[in-house]
């Protein structure tokens, strides 16, 4: 008769070799992963910083020099509570030691998550342009929001009045922008990001800030 005990019993020794085998592997995998994590973060944190800095150049062309704005959370919270929330950063723009103008950064909610939005605006009070860092809306659709001739709208536009939206031809000079066929949530996202930037502009410009 087969001793069924025996039969089922387990090998712990074995076991545990297999156990700490595996043990070692994940422990050298984490340190090499940690390793090379602190080997490349600066340079990482360079690459990012340098696509930041070219991203405020492109719109604020004018600009040599950027210096971020301090407080931007309480600003932001000043001029519109409801939207403050999508406030990421600000930055004054200089030119031989002479303010040109501000970038924006918001986050407005698009159709498939957030739409980073960079608005830079001109210290005429002119929009100089904007430029979308990163989204994740419908490709034809939303999507479109990256394409240059659609963002080029914004640019000339009055700083200092709310831009509009529209479906059926956009006119300029009420400071109204064409709608993406398709994707109006994306497009007023957009513009919602470009408003709040707006309103963030004109407090750091009336108070100074710098």
């Amino acid at each position: 008769m087969t001793d069924k005990s025996k039969s089922a019993s387990i090998d712990f020794k074995k076991v545990m070799r297999l156990a700490l085998t595996l043990f070692v592997f994940a422990a050298v995998a984490a340190l090499c992963l940690g390793v090379v994590n602190y080997i490349t973060k600066d340079t990482i944190a360079k690459g990012k910083e340098k696509a930041n800095v070219e991203a405020r150049q492109k719109v604020l062309s004018e600009a040599e020099d950027f210096r971020e704005v301090p407080g931007i959370d309480k600003i932001a919270a000043s001029v519109d509570a409801e939207n403050a929330g999508i406030v990421a950063e600000a930055y004054t723009g200089y030119k031989n030691g002479e303010i040109v103008g501000y970038t924006i950064k918001t986050k407005p909610k698009g159709y498939g998550g957030d739409v980073e939005v960079l608005t830079g605006i001109g210290k005429d009070g002119k929009i100089v342009g904007i430029t979308i860092l990163s989204q994740s809306e419908t490709a034809g659709l939303g999507a479109r929001s990256t394409e240059s001739e659609w963002q080029a709208q914004y640019a000339g536009l009055d700083a200092s009045k709310e831009v509009s939206v529209s479906k059926n031809g956009a006119d300029s000079s009420k400071n109204e922008i064409q709608a993406i066929t398709g994707a109006t949530i994306t497009s007023k996202a957009v513009t919602l990001g470009v408003n709040t930037s707006e309103k963030v502009y004109k407090a750091i410009s009336a108070g100074g800030k710098q």
